[in-house]
């Protein structure tokens, strides 16, 4: 084999500049992320900086930190998600109110998921203000967008499962929610509550709580099975989650046969 030529001064030294630009490039954007951050404080500033940041959540993961530990953002969120309660109930939610409520989901999502913040987010019970999106049986765009970027935060809270997290999710009653969703939403937010169904039954706490009662396993049954059944043929991702929802029910059908097999007629 032939001998590799050195490597030169001058391409080390280019190997270096760029490692170091990257650095500068980082902390240059990190500087600006938490410059828009503070302007989520400044109700005139709040939609541009909502709107930038919702879409730089893959691009640091210490977004997540900064804003649960920046003073008053949170509030600044709940705020946010609070104002437009009274449309969600009526027709006349606008695209522009679910899009901006959106953006701030986006980044509870970052919240959620990273597990600097996560736990803290569950103690400070930040899902429960969603909920009203997800008992709307509106589906138009809006009202969807709103229901979906809702899913995908409780989502994040399990993606990685923790006690802590099931745990929450059992005690704030979300299982119905979610079956309503895959009852009344479009598919993307079917496959999100089915996703979270999943991570509920793969637990022993969570399936026990789905069939402690005879009705609340039946409703698990009956939303999958409309899934499966449905017209419209389900997306790869949804058909295995719907697999692996059966394939835990299947262990515990056998607690809701006839105790006793009745004579033949």
């Amino acid at each position: 084999m032939a001998n590799l030529p050195p490597q030169s001064p001058s391409m080390k030294k280019d190997e270096s500049n760029s490692s170091v630009c990257s650095s500068s490039t980082d902390s240059t954007r990190m500087m600006y992320a938490k410059s828009l951050v503070i302007e989520l404080s400044n109700p005139d500033l709040r939609e541009n900086a909502l709107t930038v940041l919702s879409k730089m959540t893959d691009l640091f993961q210490e977004l997540a930190p900064v804003l649960w530990n920046s003073f008053g953002i949170i509030a600044t969120f709940l705020q946010e998600i609070i104002s437009i309660y009274p449309a969600i109930s009526t027709p006349d939610l606008t695209p522009q109110q679910s899009a901006r409520v959106c953006n701030v989901l986006a980044l509870l999502q970052c919240v959620a998921s990273h597990p600097e913040t996560k736990i803290s987010f569950l103690k400070a019970n930040i899902p429960i203000y969603l909920y009203p999106y997800l008992r709307t049986t509106n589906n138009s765009a809006p009202y969807e967008d709103l229901r979906l970027a809702s899913l995908g935060v409780i989502a994040a809270t399990v993606k990685v499962k923790t006690r802590e997290a099931i745990g929450f999710l059992l005690a704030s009653e979300v299982m119905p929610l979610c079956l309503q969703s895959i009852e009344v939403g479009k598919e993307l937010s079917k496959t999100v509550a089915t996703f979270i169904v999943e991570k509920i039954l793969s637990d022993h706490v969570g399936m026990a709580y789905v069939c402690v009662i005879p009705e609340r396993y039946h409703a698990v049954t009956r939303a999958l099975d409309m899934l499966a059944s449905a017209q419209n043929q389900p997306s790869s991702r949804l058909v295995k989650l719907l697999v692996s929802c059966y394939s835990y029910l299947s262990e515990k059908q056998v607690m809701f046969l006839p105790k006793t097999i009745p004579p033949p007629s």
